[in-house]
């Protein structure tokens, strides 16, 4: 393994760690993604609802686009080797 992937994988499980402790703690948890737009991301709520969210750089909160539907968020979560709580 490089010097690269160990400190990539080190980087994944502390995300993976800190997804834990704010889902747990009952907050939402922002996924970004490379496949979305800069000002948007998805918010993950402990009761494992998945949201498609924006914030306007005035806002200072997130805008609901949608909700995805239970197969986008088991792809999502696939996608990103998260499992569900």
């Amino acid at each position: 393994m490089t010097a690269f992937q160990t400190i990539e994988q080190i980087g994944n499980e502390a995300v993976k760690k800190l997804r834990l402790k704010k889902l747990n703690e009952g907050n939402p948890f922002m996924i970004n993604s490379k496949d979305l737009r800069s000002d948007q991301c998805y918010l993950e709520f402990p009761d494992g609802k998945i949201q498609l969210v924006y914030l306007k750089a005035s806002a200072k909160e997130f805008t609901v686009i949608r909700t995805l539907s239970t197969e986008e968020e088991q792809s999502l979560r696939s996608k990103f080797n998260f499992f569900r709580l």
